[in-house]
């Protein structure tokens, strides 16, 4: 992290990251916190941890970092979520290891966690 904020996407189409400048193509929202930021965290990590094919490799206070590995062909992408209290977000960034394009599969991959996140009432 720099400043406080999640590494900057690269210039490749195969990472998203809500601490991106909003007319950047790579900027995807933050997830907005609908509940208490201790228990929406503990929420989101087990979600997480109850994915496929998902390890979460570092965890400390408000900064998990989890490695998803693709079904075929193994490919590792990384996602890292950094709780903000104080502004009621997580900020994510989610980032493929390796390629060109990931054919918006980071992109869906926030999404589809947003999505489950706001049916559980975790998230606006």
């Amino acid at each position: 992290m720099t400043a406080g904020l999640l590494p900057r996407c690269p210039s490749r189409p195969n990472c998203v990251c809500s601490d991106s400048d909003p007319g950047d193509p790579h900027h995807v929202a933050p997830l907005a916190l609908a509940m208490p930021a201790p228990e929406a965290w503990n929420l989101i990590r087990k979600t997480i941890e109850d994915q496929p094919r998902v390890r979460i490799v570092e965890q400390t206070g408000g900064y998990l970092h989890a490695e998803y590995r693709s079904r075929l062909f193994r490919f590792v992408d990384d996602l890292e979520l950094q709780l903000r209290a104080d502004q009621r977000i997580i900020a994510v960034r989610s980032a493929s290891r390796l390629g060109y394009s990931d054919f918006g599969v980071n992109r869906r991959r926030v999404e589809t966690l947003r999505a489950g996140l706001r049916h559980r009432g975790v998230t606006r």
